[in-house]
């Protein structure tokens, strides 16, 4: 009973997840100021890495959690580099 209750938990969570990616991406495309679509980037990065975990955890691989911190890892440092892109127009001082 509790692993039927986990699956079906998992796969509400990613539905849930990719709705979020749905929202994000259009916010991206639409988005009236460039730092409206940088924090929509950064939200869709979150929830795809938040998507590689969810599947990790129902196939039962590390891979995916792996990948998830890669993921995270170099998302941070893009918007951090886009943020100091927007504040002073360069990013490389």
């Amino acid at each position: 009973m509790s692993a039927i209750l986990i699956s079906w938990s998992i796969l509400i969570s990613q539905a849930a997840i990719a709705l979020a990616m749905v929202l994000a991406t259009t916010r991206m495309l639409r988005g009236p100021r460039a730092q409206d679509r940088v924090l929509a980037l950064d939200a869709l990065y979150v929830c795809g890495m938040l998507q590689l975990v969810l599947f990790g955890m129902r196939t039962g691989t590390v891979i995916y959690f792996e990948t998830a911190l890669i993921i995270g890892i170099l998302g941070f440092v893009s918007t951090v580099a886009l943020g100091k892109f927007l504040m002073r127009g360069e990013v490389i001082e």
